[in-house]
């Protein structure tokens, strides 16, 4: 088993992108976030991209369909289709007498602070967390943008990542050389929260190289990727609505059906992956533009018109 058959299995299996990562790249990352610990003897990390439909992000485009984005372009990928591949790839790595271990977009269930304890003193807290990010960064599939979301030339920002730790003495793949983003900004104006800034940013020491990226202001970033604002969500049709979604707690039976991506990612991922397309820096190619209007923001007057939809209905 080789370098080469992994890659050909896990495209074969439904991966879009595949990159090998070395272990030693990851030197320095924090314990929590160092996948070492969670196999010592690993060799090798297998990272691979899952693109994000474009089409997926039509409804939101055009404020009239949600839950293709939510159920394909976000959950679909993270809890269906990469488990499922993740899990075709190791079995098949199992098979040629090597361990994998399957790596999931799965954060949410890490242990909150005080959630757990370390089993010896040496090691850090379960769970360790890889940031698939910067895994990503590690096997050569790209760059991570001014926005932090990573960046690969074939999508731009349109990806899901999942990953698999491996004995296996595979060869690593050379970090990516490229420049995809060009410091726009589009991403930090399109946010509907503000919430990349402009002139703050965060550098970190990654496999030798020095990356920068613009400072996240998270907790805002969370509240408005669930629709914290007015004029984006179509669905904060009462006063207990907006208080609801800026304390980032909708509706039970609206955050069952649209979750946590009711924004549509606005700037770090359409506005990003518009000005990529124009300037013709993607391998991925559409016939069409993605947007021919300028977007649609809800007026004072539709906001405060009065509805007469229940919870619900059909």
């Amino acid at each position: 088993m080789n370098t080469s058959e992994v890659k050909k299995y896990a495209k074969e299996q439904g991966a879009d992108l595949v990159g090998i990562a070395s272990m030693d790249r990851f030197e320095g990352a924090p314990k929590k976030m160092d996948p070492r610990f969670i196999f010592p003897d690993a060799k090798a990390m297998i990272v691979m991209g899952f693109r994000v439909l474009r089409g997926c992000l039509r409804g939101i485009e055009e404020g009239t369909y949600y839950a293709s984005y939510f159920g394909m372009g976000y959950g679909g990928i993270n809890q269906v289709y990469a488990p499922m591949t993740m899990w075709n790839l190791c079995k098949w790595i199992e098979d040629q007498g090597y361990e994998a271990v399957p790596i999931p977009n799965e954060h949410r269930l890490a242990a909150g602070p005080g959630g757990s304890r370390p089993v010896s003193p040496e090691k850090p807290n379960p769970d360790v967390m890889v940031h698939l990010r910067i895994a990503a960064f590690c096997a050569g599939l790209g760059e991570i943008g001014y926005s932090k979301m990573f960046l690969t030339p074939e999508f731009g920002p349109r990806q899901r990542f999942a990953a698999v730790l491996t004995d296996a003495p595979l060869e690593a793949d050379p970090l990516f050389e490229g420049k995809i983003c060009d410091r726009c900004m589009a991403c930090a104006r399109a946010c509907t929260g503000q919430c990349i800034s402009q002139d703050k940013t965060v550098k970190v020491r990654i496999a030798g190289r020095d990356i920068e990226w613009g400072d996240i202001d998270i907790p805002k970033c969370a509240l408005y990727f669930q629709g914290a604002s007015k004029e984006h969500n179509p669905f904060m049709v009462t006063k207990q609505d907006e208080k609801a979604y800026l304390q980032g707690k909708p509706r039970t039976w609206q955050y069952d059906e649209y979750a946590r991506a009711l924004e549509g990612a606005s700037g770090c991922i359409r506005a990003c992956m518009i000005h990529l397309e124009q300037r013709k820096k993607l391998g991925n190619q559409f016939i069409n533009p993605f947007r021919k209007k300028t977007p649609w923001k809800l007026t004072s007057e539709l906001i405060d018109r009065p509805t007469n939809n229940t919870a619900g209905e059909n």
